[in-house]
């Protein structure tokens, strides 16, 4: 069971070295999910004294106003034999055999971090005991709560400490320790008022008596220590703290622990509760305790971690591989990015993603709505039917039928669809692979360089098509079919009448039968662009792009030298330190399921 102790004790170390010591953040943490014991007492309340008392040892800074300005993780190892040590986590390699030179230490890291303006942090420091006098435990230290702010301080520091010590207790998984004088009213107690709002049954709360030896004379507190007055789920207990004069005297901590267990067994009033009275049992207690909820949480704590490992990777996975040193690793890496990207082009365009249809949706639906949008029948109106065949025929009347006339309304709207045509060669899916190549949104400058190239290749088989469309329809009204006419039916009624002025010559009945030759024809032109363009555009455009643009983008990477290699993937730093976190945060969390099973094995 000691080995469970000693797993949080790793665990909630290696949480603190990473930066995670329960505070919200883009990054899951590992450290809110871990069992711990959190000391909370007001100023005066004697706090330090317990944790001194339950290690044996003075080690704790002292004096006026907030003393304790960080979380201080103080976790005990209980050795067979040998000297007495204490080893800080951020001093790895400088064991303490001098207590005094720990206090100093603590003084000196809390201002390294705070400033020496009495400010507070939320950062932890990791103090590690290794003893032949105390049991396997981990304690959390959080400062004293306070009602004034002493000089040099904010006036914000009283409620600062107040939201710092609740962020800790009111997690699901700490067990309050909530340290209170006798000698005060316990209804004004801050322990047990900020215990009781996370904590209102008292079922996370270990309560602890203080200065039970100063109380005034004929008082007591045998009610407080039998739960009658403040009902815990756990028993009170009641420590005798040294006095101020026996610290100034540096009264040994063995011969005030004995004189402690002295005073509960000799004074009347609390003699029948001696045996679960003092700090050492204080200690016991509380280990024991500890040992039983990690043993408890270790099925959901196992849980927690490999769902957050997957979690960690399927990121990692998302943003990319780091960038490689060498050149040759790099040009390999935008060798297959560029592959990457002209992949996710084609699989658009073939309909495995998204977006190919939207071509087909342009040749299908677009393109002919805009013909129609063309409306030939307004354009070969009576009077344009009639001013374009006198016009033709210039200053000498046609012998049989106005064919130079009809040339020019057949010319006259054939052109006009030349627009629409154009229109269809520009359906563009570049943009859309772009943005779902990841690679390319961790690599800012190889995107525009990439995004550059494929615009300019694309741009090139875009002209290629637009002139292949445009040919198509020059050559429908470039060269008629003349087999349509000569299967029209034949009207022995020639149409003019040479008697008549120039502008008489037609009457509307012949002028609506051409009109409506016309229409036939360019119907039939338009039925047969209908097929022709796709099939260019494919041909000349998507087929090409297919087959070529990975090709354009090996080319251009060609004539680029190792620094502007280099330069492609200048990554956005924000990904790069993104990726170092979960990196490091997924270590940790591996490194833990190692340790949990190992441990859950040996149970």
């Amino acid at each position: 069971m000691e080995n469970l102790i000693q797993l949080v004790n790793k665990i909630q170390q290696a949480c603190t070295a990473l930066g995670d010591h329960g505070e919200e953040g883009a990054m899951p943490t590992l450290w809110d999910a871990l069992p711990s014991i959190a000391v909370v007492g007001g100023q005066s309340s004697g706090k330090s004294s317990v944790l001194e008392s339950v290690v044996g040892k003075d080690f704790l800074p002292r004096g006026s106003g907030i003393v304790t300005r960080r979380p201080l993780v103080l976790q005990l190892h209980k050795i067979d034999e040998g000297r007495e040590y204490a080893e800080f986590m951020h001093l790895p390699r400088k064991k303490f055999t001098d207590f005094a030179a720990v206090r100093q230490e603590i003084a000196d890291e809390t201002d390294r971090e705070t400033g020496r303006n009495k400010g507070i942090s939320s950062v932890p420091i990791h103090l590690s005991i290794y003893s032949p006098h105390v049991v396997n435990l981990t304690l959390v230290d959080l400062p004293g709560l306070t009602k004034v702010a002493v000089d040099g301080q904010p006036d914000s520091i009283v409620q600062d400490i107040e939201n710092m010590v609740r962020a800790f207790i009111e997690k699901p998984n700490c067990i309050i320790l909530a340290i209170s004088p006798a000698n005060q009213d316990l209804a004004t107690s801050d322990a047990i008022k900020i215990s009781r709002e996370v904590d209102p049954k008292g079922e996370r709360t270990f309560g602890v008596l203080t200065k039970i030896d100063l109380m005034d004379k004929g008082t007591d507190a045998a009610e407080i220590l039998e739960g009658k007055s403040y009902k815990l789920n756990f028993p009170w207990i009641g420590v005798v703290n040294r006095s101020q004069a026996d610290i100034n005297k540096q009264v040994d901590m063995i011969a005030a622990r004995k004189r402690e267990m002295e005073y509960f067994a000799n004074t009347p009033e609390y003699r029948h509760l001696a045996s679960r009275m003092g700090s050492v049992h204080l200690g016991k207690v509380l280990s024991k305790h500890l040992e039983s909820v990690i043993k408890s949480r270790i099925p959901g704590l196992q849980s927690l971690i490999n769902k957050t490992i997957i979690e960690l990777e399927t990121e990692l996975n998302r943003i990319g591989k780091p960038i490689a040193a060498d050149t040759g690793g790099k040009l390999y890496m935008i060798m297959e990015i560029c592959r990457t990207f002209d992949q996710i082009f084609k699989d658009h365009l073939d309909g495995i993603r998204p977006g190919g249809e939207k071509i087909y949706q342009v040749f299908d639906n677009q393109f002919p709505a805009s013909i129609k949008r063309l409306q030939f029948d307004k354009h070969l109106s009576i009077d344009k039917v009639r001013k374009l065949i006198t016009e033709a025929d210039g200053y000498q009347p046609h012998l049989i039928a106005p064919e130079q006339g009809y040339r020019r309304l057949i010319e006259s709207c054939l052109v006009s669809i030349r627009g629409p045509a154009e229109a269809a060669v520009d359906a563009d899916l570049i943009q859309k692979s772009m943005s779902e190549t990841m690679e390319l949104k961790q690599y800012p400058t190889l995107r525009v360089e990439l995004g550059s190239a494929a615009v300019d290749s694309l741009e090139r088989m875009r002209e290629e098509s637009k002139k292949s469309t445009l040919l198509l329809v020059d050559m429908e009204y470039g060269y008629l079919t003349v087999d349509f006419f000569r299967k029209l039916p034949q009207d022995a009624e020639k149409g003019g009448n040479p008697t008549h002025s120039l502008f008489d010559r037609y009457n509307d009945s012949y002028l609506r039968r051409i009109a409506t030759t016309v229409l036939s024809y360019v119907n039939m032109v338009c039925g047969t662009l209908r097929h022709t363009i796709p099939k260019s555009v494919v041909y000349c455009q998507v087929r090409e792009a297919k087959r070529s643009l990975l090709d354009h983008f090996f080319t251009e990477l060609g004539k680029k030298e190792g620094k502007q290699l280099a330069s492609l993937l200048n990554e956005d730093p924000a990904i790069m330190q993104r990726r170092t976190s979960l990196a490091k945060r997924l270590e940790l969390y591996r490194n833990a399921q190692s340790e949990i099973e190992a441990v859950a094995w040996e149970r």
